[in-house]
């Protein structure tokens, strides 16, 4: 998975630019592009806010497509536990 890729996927879905991003956050004007570009690879705060000003959860940026319930696919493949009596 391209974190980029991911990125410019969802923007464009929504119909935003990637200056729609940095009117939200100042800080973010130069580095949607930089990101999508993979010039640079954001930080968690960074993609929370990229999220943020995207109106979404930073959780979909790492959910499979098609998967409905938002769960990444990174902690599906984590064990379950249960419970012993």
């Amino acid at each position: 998975m391209n974190i980029g890729d991911t990125i410019r996927n969802f923007r464009l879905q929504k119909g935003m630019s990637q200056g729609d991003i940095g009117k939200t956050y100042r800080a973010l004007a130069l580095l949607p592009s930089r990101v999508e570009n993979g010039h640079t690879i954001p930080s968690l705060d960074t993609l929370a806010k990229i999220a943020g000003a995207m109106e979404m959860q930073l959780g979909q940026f790492f959910a499979e497509s098609g998967n409905d319930t938002g769960t990444p696919k990174w902690c599906r493949s984590l064990p379950t536990t249960s419970s012993a009596s």
